[in-house]
């Protein structure tokens, strides 16, 4: 059936096994229960996806989504979600990426590709409106991800083609492998890099000239012009098109929440060398932007002399410390490159830092020789061995091969370490100091895909300047506890809220940032968006119960995989050793005392962490419990 606007109305199954596509039409009943975007990838992929698969074998299932609103002009409008079972975790996995592929999907045709099976050779997915081929990607395997897509539109002849592509790391099975879009943004976490390169499957070509409606055109573009202008005119904005998310590490470091030595510690003493004036003084040609975008947190950067000579894409905050703060490293222009080379690669820059970090402190403790590392010295900071080192993870090179598995099963594999391991369900946290915040470590031990900041994106309790929004979003019933970064009161409410407008707004197929922070936007603006684009009413309260049943169907995912309350956990060093320095000095995550409260909140079992009958009778998952 015909929708009213936002979406395209097919999904495109491609089997590269039998090399055979099919075109779906979208079920309307489907997309009002989960939206787009991350929903639909719950919803989908949870009944594609057999219990205990191997995420490398070719009966894991990898599916593209965007969302109703991608490719419109709502603010940030760009975003796409990948999922697949995590090769990470063995339980759920999902990730995100902005740029113009997405909307290049959508004016293509389609709101999802789902892949199952496995190629029998590399080969790519050509998408012209209409048009979709399975092609030979002989030429392309071994190519670093931009030159690939580069390729790729001069074999079409067609500059305006849009790719996402793995580079060699996918290709060699590193498991924080991510995917690529040709203007560098990344579907970074959860190793579908990864999974998309042991499909044999390099990359994903893009060809969209068909139109968008909306379903009220004469309402539409005041509607833009009111959510352009909160957007812009939030007092947060200004510093985020300054600088972009460098600005972080300025932050973070105030509030003692940026991980340094493998997060020993949330503050570096050598900060202000990769802090956002540094940046932008020495490095910054200019700002750039994603589709629709508003708030250009991406940078072009330059260093001009030097052993980093490099031109292109810009670090932003996960990367400045994940390759920074983390392993000790306070060369700036060192950082940019090895951020260049992880994009080049096909590769995690958070994984990436993390595992490395990780093996130093190893070496440092003894627990690594040089015998394991083949002579190397794994000294804090050396950022020449860091350069060398992403070469040799890419190629699973001498010690790369150990650590192109991950910080968890480096050690695993090795026998010991597992201590120094700053994971979630064996996925590396990110750069976010828990103990200096509390909210960001409750949302990290219960992200659905593994460590994650971002699926719950517990912001508002960084600082004044979101008192307003506090207010706002939870009440006045958990005030002030809720708004105080060290206390662990009533973050259970607070991720929980987050979850299940975070999963919303990724649903939808735009950015965090206009949505969550700045909070500009908020469920008033986004049922108003609905209800101009596609023609649909929804209340706020409907709203909230869309992302409560996709938090819910991917935890029934987990759940299937094994997933308990134990899982929902934080290294020792965060939840027993106090923080050394800084604001948050003699800190710890109370993290059973906030699981409790959060379980409440869920409807979830205290004990095993399972959502109960009840709870999801009331969100209509009835039927995917009984798949359990």
């Amino acid at each position: 059936m015909a929708f009213k606007g936002g979406y395209a109305g097919k999904l495109l199954y491609v089997d590269l096994t039998k090399e055979k596509i099919e075109k779906v039409p979208l079920d309307e009943d489907l997309a009002k229960k989960y939206i787009g975007g991350a929903g639909l990838a719950a919803k989908l992929l949870f009944d594609l996806i057999p219990k205990g698969i191997d995420p490398l074998s070719p009966s894991n299932v990898l599916g593209f989504f965007v969302g109703p609103l991608t490719g419109t002009l709502f603010p940030q409008a760009s975003r796409y979600t990948v999922a697949a079972k995590n090769p990470l975790t063995n339980a759920w996995g999902e990730a995100h990426s902005a740029g113009f592929w997405g909307p290049e999907l959508k004016l293509a045709g389609y709101d999802g590709i789902i892949f199952t099976g496995k190629a029998k050779r590399p080969v790519y997915l050509y998408i012209d409106n209409e048009e979709v081929e399975i092609c030979s990607a002989k030429g392309l395997w071994g190519m670093k991800t931009f030159e690939a897509m580069d390729k790729v539109t001069q074999i079409h002849n067609d500059p305006q083609i849009e790719s996402v592509a793995i580079g060699p790391a996918g290709e060699n099975l590193v498991r924080f492998a991510g995917i690529f879009t040709r203007n560098g943004r990344v579907a970074a976490r959860s190793g579908m890099g990864l999974v998309m390169g042991s499909k044999n499957l390099k990359l994903i070509a893009v060809r969209g000239t068909k139109g968008l409606d909306v379903a009220q055109p004469d309402e539409y573009l005041d509607s833009v012009k009111a959510w352009y202008d909160k957007v812009l005119s939030h007092p947060y904005t200004e510093g985020r098109v300054k600088y972009g998310t460098t600005e972080l590490i300025d932050m973070m470091q105030s509030i003692g929440r940026l991980p340094t030595y493998n997060m020993r510690q949330g503050v570096f003493d050598e900060w202000e060398n990769i802090s956002c004036d540094t940046y932008r003084d020495k490095y910054l040609l200019r700002p750039r932007a994603d589709y629709a975008c508003i708030q250009r947190c991406g940078r072009f950067v330059s260093v001009a002399t030097g052993p980093y000579k490099c031109l292109g894409k810009g670090p932003e905050y996960e990367c400045l410390s994940a390759l920074g703060s983390r392993c000790g490293n306070s060369n700036l222009a060192s950082i940019i490159y090895i951020h260049h080379l992880c994009d080049e690669y096909g590769m995690d820059s958070i994984g990436t830092g993390s595992v490395i970090a990780w093996a130093m402190e190893c070496y440092e403790k003894g627990i690594l020789t040089e015998e394991d590392t083949g002579g190397l010295a794994f000294n804090w900071g050396d950022h020449e061995l860091i350069v060398r080192l992403v070469e040799m993870i890419t190629k699973r090179e001498g010690i790369g091969d150990l650590l192109a598995e991950g910080s968890y099963r480096a050690a695993k594999r090795l026998g010991r370490g597992m201590e120094y391991v700053m994971h979630v369900k064996g996925q590396d946290i990110a750069s976010q100091e828990p103990r200096a915040q509390k909210s960001m470590g409750l949302a990290a031990a219960t992200a659905s895909r593994g460590a994650d900041h971002l699926y719950a994106f517990p912001v508002l309790d960084e600082g004044e300047v979101f008192a307003k929004e506090i207010r706002q979003w939870y009440g006045t019933e958990y005030l002030p506890e809720i708004g105080e970064r060290l206390s662990p009161k009533n973050k259970g409410f607070m991720v929980f809220h987050n979850e299940n407008y975070s999963v919303l707004i990724e649903s939808l197929g735009v950015c965090k940032y206009g949505t969550m922070v700045p909070p500009a936007l908020y469920y008033e603006d986004i049922i108003r968006a609905i209800e101009v684009t596609m023609g649909w009413k929804f209340s706020e309260r409907e709203l909230k119960k869309v992302g409560e049943r996709i938090v819910n169907l991917n935890r029934l995912f987990n759940v299937r995989e094994g997933i308990t309350r134990k899982d929902d956990s934080l290294p020792e060093r965060l939840t027993k050793e106090p923080a050394p320095l800084g604001i948050p000095k003699g800190q710890v995550v109370e993290l059973d005392t906030m699981l409790d409260e959060y379980y409440q909140y869920r409807g979830w079992d205290k004990k095993t962490g399972r959502p109960t009958k009840k709870k999801l009778k009331e969100l209509g998952l009835e039927e995917e419990a009984k798949k359990l």
